[in-house]
């Protein structure tokens, strides 16, 4: 692909969809035409650079990219099946549910299928609500659960939010891993605590011990439902097949998406026990909830081999081995460059790194993408790079990603020398951090080095 059709790509993309998308992505060197995408890489259609994909989209490529197997389930399924119709018995609706029984924590083995991870949470909250009969959920500062309805107002920052109010009533904030904070919200009145057991948007933090545990004492107590949001964190991405099981705490209800699709074709589930309060509101209301493309046929026969090839492959093993590994090396980074480097934490191959600095983000994610890793800064945490590549590399590619990792860290340095002494400035610091100030600056860099490139290609013309 030339410049010209690479160009025209993100006109159209802009004219059609948003230019600030483009520009957004353009400033930290992500704006990348994904082609030849396999397994932990794919390669750039218009540089031809290849690429290793520390971003996954948030997790939908555990079994890697265009993993042969799952593929090979949709064209099998495309023979027999289309969608199917919602709510009605099929085949590869019962087979997908079964298995989900099977493998989900404890004795949740009731299912209720879905679009998407925000219609999930939208269910979850819903099903908590009618089959308590309470109003109140308490969700945690900084959660990300979802951009519609319920899911939305069970976010827990105001910047996705605030344009929409008034949202859902009932929803509370607690502090993360602040079980005192929890106890002093709930009552009698609540429903529902809803939480990733490693929060994700975030900035990749993860559930105490004591936390998650002190909660489950608590719901037990005043019977509350406790959900946990497993879209990120569930089929084998925390080196266990679900983060509940790091903990020996069993939800009430969970609810997963993501990597159930394989990254080819969506779905989503919610799954709780069959003795349970839930299940007998569902027994009783089998139309609570609908679901017009959740659960189609063709998307229940993709999951049922991404989980045949999680469990046939014991990925959560690979990514509690590989997890540790790639852990190891980046908290050895950050000894080496405390000055940069705050901290490194994660679980499995779910793992964050914060800088000292919020303006550092982005310009780390455009420094990992010259080195060729494709990596993103938490939404709600912008000073922390993300890492969850798929569950199917190798220790020879996360060495491979560790030395890029590393060398991009050194092309940091250079620009930090300039702006660590400007940040000092408060005014400067709050320039660098501002979003629309990055967007400017990194796309005006951007021109500049592509003109000089363009200069030194027709000069050796």
């Amino acid at each position: 692909m030339d410049r010209k059709n690479r160009d025209k790509i993100h006109r159209l993309f802009g004219h059609h969809i948003s230019k600030g998308q483009v520009r957004y992505l353009r400033c930290g060197h992500l704006d990348t035409i994904e082609s030849n995408r396999k397994g932990v890489r794919f390669i750039d259609a218009y540089s031809g650079k290849i690429f290793y994909d520390a971003f996954t989209s948030a997790g939908c490529f555990n079994v890697g990219r265009m993993n042969e197997s799952v593929i090979r389930a949709l064209d099998e399924a495309l023979d027999k099946y289309d969608m199917g119709s919602v709510g009605f018995s099929s085949i590869p609706k019962i087979e997908l549910t079964n298995q989900l029984a099977k493998l989900a924590p404890g004795d949740l083995n009731k299912v209720i299928l879905c679009a998407s991870g925000g219609d999930a949470c939208a269910c979850a909250m819903k099903l908590a609500r009618a089959a308590t009969g309470r109003n109140q959920i308490i969700t945690m500062h900084k959660a990300y659960h979802g951009h519609e309805g319920f899911s939305l107002s069970g976010n827990g920052k105001d910047y996705y939010k605030h344009l929409f109010v008034p949202l859902m009533p009932g929803f509370k904030l607690a502090p993360f891993n602040d079980l005192q904070a929890v106890q002093k919200i709930a009552s009698s009145e609540t429903a529902a605590i809803v939480m990733e057991p490693v929060q994700g948007e975030a900035g990749i933090y993860v559930s105490t011990p004591d936390f998650i545990r002190g909660l489950r004492e608590l719901c037990n107590k005043l019977g509350i439902l406790l959900i946990f949001d497993e879209v990120q964190t569930g089929i084998g991405r925390t080196g266990k097949l679900w983060a509940s099981d790091h903990f020996g705490v069993l939800p009430d209800i969970m609810f997963i998406a993501k990597s159930l699709s394989g990254g080819l074709y969506p779905n989503a589930a919610v799954i709780f026990r069959e003795d349970g309060l839930p299940s007998q509101y569902v027994a009783k209301n089998p139309l609570f909830h609908r679901s017009f493309s959740g659960g189609s046929d063709l998307g229940c026969m993709v999951s049922i081999r991404v989980l045949d090839f999680v469990v046939k492959n014991q990925l959560w093993e690979n990514s509690a081995n590989m997890g540790n590994y790639f852990k190891a090396g980046l908290i050895k980074l950050w000894n080496e460059n405390p000055r940069i480097i705050k901290e490194v934490r994660g679980l499995g191959l779910m793992i964050g790194i914060e800088y000292q600095y919020e303006f550092v983000g982005a310009l780390m994610a455009q420094c990992l993408s010259q080195q060729g890793i494709w990596a993103i800064f938490s939404g709600n945490a912008p000073q922390v790079m993300r890492f969850q590549v798929p569950l199917t590399v190798t220790r020879e590619e996360i060495e491979d990603i560790l030395e890029k990792v590393r060398l991009a860290v050194k092309s940091l340095r250079k620009y930090l020398v300039v702006l660590l002494p400007l940040s000092r400035l408060q005014f400067i610091r709050r320039l660098l951090d501002n979003v629309h100030i990055q967007i400017i600056s990194f796309n005006l860099m951007r021109d500049i080095q592509e003109f000089f490139t363009e200069t030194l290609k027709l000069k050796k013309i």
